[in-house]
């Protein structure tokens, strides 16, 4: 029997990254004799994490449009260009069985050519609203796996299944108790602890309305443990370093300790993180940012919202908000508790083997 070749394409943030190299480990791990190679965008995170993962990477010239220059979009048509036919390369020299997709710039050309070419594609659509690029790849895809109910207004309904988003195994397999974990991050075990997550490459608001709740915090006996973003580390760590119960992280690798050591959660609503969160089910209040395309993460923290599963806080209500709130469900264990079992039944943690599942006969 032939080797089975697989090509993955996901990039530009930590939400589109994680999904892919969890399906291509699970590919690996069934497939132990297959070929994967992945698909990124040049001076993009994934050119440096994928290779840390042991797999090999293409970067397309790919950039994205920038909605607030007309300038800045100069030369995208160019690039699109260049890594459509840099992809028609890839794709004809490497011979594929199946291309997957989870978003990012370079997963739209990768996938388009794919789809030009008769290859097969397996679009993972993370988020409760599709992007246009996803919208368009979805009339010829083999099969759309979405993580949230009622995407049939951006997708062929036959192909659409909802398998959840691949998360970290670490994560989802998790035994971490949260006495051990709070000591792992030098955190008192006996008093609460606010997780948060800014997302993989951080977010100014979100850091300026935490600097500022600190003073309250440090009164009311709240620890914080706080992902801001490798962009704002080391400015936030001068200033707050010896501020009592403050712990900043650039980046926190052993999420599973950090999701077990919190008591309450404030995070962006991001894909990937709330799907996260569903699994480790603590009470969270999640900030959007408005600086997506489509507003896809004031959508992602309104489904939760609608389930009664999470707090949603607008940005431009963060000032006026913040310290209310989380002072109020500091406060109020019953709802602590109606969020956090309302957040776990939305939980799939075998997202990634229902996915490997709806490629396996695609390829068979």
């Amino acid at each position: 029997m032939p080797k089975k070749r697989f090509m993955v394409s996901g990039g530009g943030t930590g939400g589109h990254i994680f999904p892919a190299l969890a399906i291509a480990n699970e590919l690996k791990r069934r497939y132990p004799d297959c070929e994967i190679e992945f698909v990124g965008a040049e001076g993009r995170m994934e050119m440096d994490r994928v290779p840390k993962e042991g797999y090999k990477i293409h970067g397309l010239p790919i950039v994205g449009l920038n909605r607030k220059s007309i300038a800045a979009n100069l030369k995208f048509p160019v690039k699109l260009i260049r890594s459509v036919a840099y992809c028609r390369k890839l794709l004809k020299n490497f011979e594929p069985d199946v291309v997957v997709g989870t978003g990012g710039f370079a997963s739209g050309p990768l996938l388009y050519v794919a789809q030009r070419m008769g290859i097969p594609t397996v679009i993972q659509e993370q988020n409760s609203y599709a992007g246009i690029t996803n919208k368009r790849l979805g009339a010829k895809a083999s099969a759309i796996c979405v993580a949230y109910e009622g995407m049939n207004s951006f997708f062929p309904k036959e192909k659409i299944h909802l398998t959840g988003n691949p998360i970290r195994p670490a994560i989802a397999e998790s035994k971490e108790d949260s006495a051990s974990s709070k000591s792992h991050f030098n955190l008192d075990p006996e008093r609460p602890v606010l997780l948060v997550l800014g997302g993989s490459l951080g977010a100014r608001r979100v850091n300026q309305a935490v600097e500022s709740l600190i003073p309250w915090a440090q009164e009311a006996g709240l620890q914080v443990l706080w992902q801001c973003g490798k962009l704002y580390h080391d400015d936030l760590h001068t200033r707050l370093n010896d501020e009592a119960d403050v712990h900043i992280h650039a980046f926190i690798s052993e999420m599973e300790k950090a999701y077990a050591a919190a008591d309450m959660i404030l995070s962006r609503a991001g894909a990937g993180t709330i799907s996260e969160l569903a699994v480790v089910g603590k009470p969270s209040i999640l900030i959007p940012s408005p600086n997506v395309a489509e507003d896809h993460q004031t959508k992602n923290a309104l489904a939760l919202v609608d389930k009664k599963a999470a707090l949603l806080i607008r940005e431009s209500e963060i000032d006026n908000r913040l310290v209310a709130d989380i002072e109020r469900l500091l406060a109020d264990a019953p709802r602590r508790e109606q969020l956090s079992n309302n957040l776990k039944s939305l939980a799939i943690p075998d997202a990634t083997q229902r996915i490997v599942d709806l490629i396996e006969p695609i390829i068979s």
